[in-house]
């Protein structure tokens, strides 16, 4: 068995797919199906089951599939043992971040990561929660902040911190900024035309969730799930919106949005960082996941 042959398997196994593995791996398919398919001509297994969908482990794959993850787990772990012998940590990291903190937290963890792990190789993107859940537990992802994660046996949470929702509209021209409104109930905001995420983003699901309670659902005037595209909406006059403060004071115009406070009850997320559990983390995860967690603590 190659260390090569055994990523690839690992790739398409937790993908699913030869074709989302092969873009992953930046390998054409046709070499990535060879290497798979000379793996199970050594081992005299049939590893995959290929149909029109994609291709799922049997179960002779699952188990190569959870010893191979602790194979690569060990090479990565002692590549970063020697690279320790030179000074430093060293390997790729790839993270994930909601579109509302992408703008806030990007600049300064890249200038942290330079600064303390700068033979690191960072890749950070942005993504829904529910995206980037699937990110980490198919290994596209090493970490990740989510909104309002349950707890579940494939992924490791942290908690990060709560933030407050609020509800945010278009300021009408030639109004000058005032004193805070009163906070509006949560069952008036069900009246209004709402610009909000489709289902299943967190926000969506806490706002409905919140709302039937009190015996009421969203009036949706539009579903967008671009945080910044929901902001140009709202700011055009389209209708309201229901995001973190965040949104709003790093938005290259924020003088064009009046913001009110949500009570009764009062509407809280709650942002976790996440791994997955399933693949164990290296040394360079881990000192990513330390820095991670400072950075917020010292930006949020």
């Amino acid at each position: 068995m190659e260390l090569r042959q055994l990523e690839y398997f690992v790739r398409v196994a937790e993908l699913g797919s030869f074709t989302r593995a092969s873009d992953l791996l930046n390998v054409a398919q046709p070499a990535l199906s060879r290497q798979v398919r000379l793996l199970e001509v050594e081992l005299r297994q049939t590893l995959l089951i290929r149909n029109g969908r994609g291709a799922l482990p049997t179960e002779a794959g699952q188990l190569l599939l959870e010893h191979a993850r602790g194979i690569l787990h060990q090479v990565a772990r002692t590549r970063e043992e020697l690279g320790r012998v030179r000074g430093a940590l060293a390997g790729r990291v790839a993270l994930g971040l909601p579109p509302t903190l992408a703008r806030v937290l990007a600049v300064s963890l890249t200038r942290a990561f330079q600064a303390e792990l700068p033979q690191v190789n960072l890749s950070i993107g942005e993504g829904l929660s529910t995206t980037m859940r699937e990110g980490l537990i198919q290994g596209r992802l090493d970490l990740a902040m989510l909104y309002n994660a349950q707890p579940s046996p494939e992924l490791e949470l942290w908690p990060l911190m709560d933030e407050e929702l609020v509800l945010i509209h278009q300021r009408p021209a030639g109004l000058t900024p005032d004193l805070p409104p009163d906070p509006i109930p949560l069952r008036e905001v069900a009246q209004l035309p709402l610009v909000i995420p489709s289902r299943p983003n967190a926000i969506r699901m806490q706002v409905e969730s919140e709302m039937a309670l009190l015996g009421c659902r969203p009036r949706i005037a539009l579903e967008m799930d671009g945080v910044a595209a929901i902001l140009e909406l709202v700011a055009d006059g389209a209708g309201y919106a229901l995001l973190s403060r965040h949104a709003v004071t790093h938005h290259i115009n924020p003088s064009s949005f009046a913001v009110r406070r949500v009570c009764e009850p009062q509407l809280r997320t709650r942002l976790v960082l996440a791994s997955s559990a399933v693949r164990p983390s290296t040394l360079t995860q881990q000192a990513a996941q330390a820095l991670m967690q400072r950075v917020v603590k010292e930006k949020l």
